[in-house]
């Protein structure tokens, strides 16, 4: 059973969240006053559901607040699907967002997707570009530090580190990551990888390559 917390102001949308992913078995604890939430209130849960309109604290401000401390998937629910705004959550540290109104099927198959993905236990380790994938933490490691990456950020430099040299659209790197379909994911995975460029730019690597047209691959030279 995997333990989740809801922050929502609309009564409804807790009840209905509540009610569904209780349905699978998971613990659901609900809030609908975001100031009020800690990281050490947070740290206790598998998954955070957040929404992104709210009056006193909005779902933004939160993840800023609490991100570092936090590491857990994050989710967004969102009626914001502007560019603008994924590109604001992903950046913020979101793994994932989920676009109001959403049907009852997606919630479930979203949240579970980013749930089993936490419970995969590889036992070996993978180095490529200068980058070693601690496979059974989730970690990666340049040199003698750690990079920070989201939940989702690892899953995708991790899965195109295992398949070097092969490409992969941004429909298949969601499927493969998040292990499902959806509008939106496009988007998802675009901002997932700028993200990840932008964090191992910063140690003079570059081992993602935009295959225009197509998608992505991790290079199978250690082009710099």
């Amino acid at each position: 059973m995997s333990k989740l917390l809801v922050i929502d102001d609309d009564i409804d949308m807790l009840d209905l969240v509540r009610a569904t992913l209780e349905k699978d078995g998971h613990q659901v604890d609900t809030e609908v006053d975001a100031t009020t939430i800690q990281p050490s209130k947070c740290q206790q849960y598998d998954l955070l559901l957040l929404d992104v309109m709210m009056p006193s604290e909005n779902g933004f401000s939160l993840c800023s607040r609490i991100r570092s401390e936090v590491d857990c998937p994050i989710l967004f629910l969102t009626a914001k699907a502007e560019d603008t705004a994924l590109v604001q959550g992903f950046g913020l540290g979101a793994d994932d967002y989920i676009k109001k109104p959403f049907s009852i099927a997606e919630l479930r198959v979203r949240v579970n997707a980013h749930l089993r993905r936490e419970v995969r236990q590889p036992t070996h380790t993978l180095s490529r570009s200068g980058v070693r994938f601690n496979m059974q933490e989730k970690m990666a490691i340049v040199g003698e530090d750690t990079i920070f990456f989201t939940k989702g950020e690892y899953a995708i430099s991790e899965h195109l580190a295992l398949h070097i040299g092969q490409v992969f659209t941004k429909e298949q790197l969601y499927e493969a990551v998040f292990g499902f379909d959806a509008d939106g994911d496009s988007s998802a995975i675009v901002e997932h990888i700028k993200n990840i460029r932008a964090k191992l730019k910063a140690y003079n690597l570059n081992p993602i390559e935009t295959v225009w047209g197509v998608g992505y691959k991790w290079r199978k030279d250690k082009i710099l």
